[in-house]
């Protein structure tokens, strides 16, 4: 008894115990567009945001020293004055002292081993994004975080691909493709919007409990391949275009630019069927020339509607052959905005992406096991952006 007693003789009374802050971790998810950056906050294991906003570049960057201080402190700052849980803390010095942010960007860029990006198409000339510069910076609310992770934005695709509700986000193109899938199988995703994107996912059968690992690749600036005498001079308009001696890359067609490509081709091949008004709506509509044929593509004969099917029998030939690489028994995703936007193009087996995808010899058997979905929801960049910061939170406890 007298050990116990000079051991208690050396504890601190509890009266004067330290009562040490909880923190608490949050999580922001930041899709970083040439356009746009847009922020989500979660709590971990939480996919309702408490907080979405939306900074365009051009204008968020024009007078600021750095990447972060133009968008991601204005949005914490918004954080703190509109959701409840933090305007309930108190100030910005309360707030500093109960929480932790780990933020995930994924940015339409090639990000570098040292976790920096530079973005050509954003803020006039270029901007790095330096998520250790993040994470160092002790500028205000800047300092809550401690983790900031960048990815390319495909790559926050891939896992955003983990995060859909397949019953109620996506179409089925091959019926009872969600049967099909293999739990340990590779995925793939191939996305058209601005430009066309791939990426793939593995998971290890030896440690399947640490999940899918997402890779980045250039899949989308493999070569055009013609599928039949129209395609095959659309081919050679666009290596005249585009200064190409032997080839072009399948993004040339493949995408939101790729649609207004093809129109143009047709427009100069059967220039008596060119309908004015939207051609002259086309050539005063600077970078948004595809949303222009794409709005018009419903008019049945026209070379909108032509422009259309052409990109899109493409689209689902590249798909196709996405399939025949990866084998991707866990599912092809065919995501990207021209995605929804074309669904009557892409759904069904007579469909004109299907009719190509479908369209690979001797190989066509192997395609009928893959299960493979359109993707009708178009945050999944975003998504996958949360994706990927539950990983770094789950990797610092």
């Amino acid at each position: 008894s007298s050990f116990i007693k000079v051991q208690y003789h050396h504890l601190p009374l509890p009266s004067i115990i330290p009562k040490m802050p909880k923190t608490t971790t949050y999580i922001i998810a930041g899709d970083i567009g040439g356009t746009n950056s847009r922020f989500a906050l979660h709590l971990p294991g939480k996919r309702e945001p408490l907080l979405v906003h939306i900074y365009p570049n051009e204008v968020a960057l024009k007078n600021t020293r750095s990447y972060h201080h133009a968008t991601l402190k204005p949005y914490l700052e918004k954080c703190l004055a509109e959701v409840e849980q933090w305007k309930t803390m108190g100030d910005e010095n309360a707030l500093l002292s109960k929480v932790q942010v780990v933020v995930c960007l994924a940015t339409a860029g090639p990000v570098k081993t040292n976790n920096t990006v530079f973005m050509m198409n954003i803020a006039n000339g270029g901007c790095t994004i330096d998520g250790n510069e993040i994470e160092k910076c002790q500028d205000g609310l800047l300092s809550l975080v401690v983790r900031c992770k960048l990815v390319n934005d495909f790559v926050g695709q891939g896992y955003g691909a983990l995060d859909l509700d397949l019953a109620k986000e996506c179409v089925e193109l091959i019926p009872g493709s969600m049967a099909k899938i293999d739990n340990l199988g590779p995925k793939v995703c191939v996305g058209a919007g601005t430009g066309l994107g791939e990426c793939f996912l593995t998971k290890s059968s030896l440690s399947p409990e640490l999940g899918y690992e997402c890779y980045p690749s250039e899949g989308g600036h493999v070569d055009f391949v013609p599928r039949g005498t129209l395609e095959v001079e659309l081919l050679e308009y666009l290596k005249s275009k585009f200064n190409c001696e032997n080839r072009v890359s399948v993004e040339r067609v493949v995408s939101g630019r790729g649609l207004a490509n093809v129109y143009e081709f047709l427009t100069q091949k059967f220039p008596e069927r060119v309908d004015q008004a939207i051609h002259e709506e086309f050539l005063n509509a600077g970078d948004q020339q595809g949303r222009v044929v794409g709005v018009n593509s419903g008019k049945e004969g026209s070379l909108t509607a032509q422009a259309a099917q052409i990109m899109i029998a493409a689209y689902g030939a590249e798909v196709g052959n996405a399939s025949l690489k990866f084998i991707p028994t866990g599912g092809m995703f065919v995501t990207g905005g021209l995605t929804g936007k074309n669904i009557r193009l892409i759904q069904g087996k007579d469909s004109p992406f299907m009719k190509a995808y479908l369209d690979k010899g001797r190989l066509n058997p192997l395609l009928d096991t893959v299960p493979i979905f359109a993707v009708m929801t178009e945050d999944i960049g975003l998504r996958g952006a949360r994706v990927c910061a539950e990983r770094e939170f789950n990797a610092m406890k």
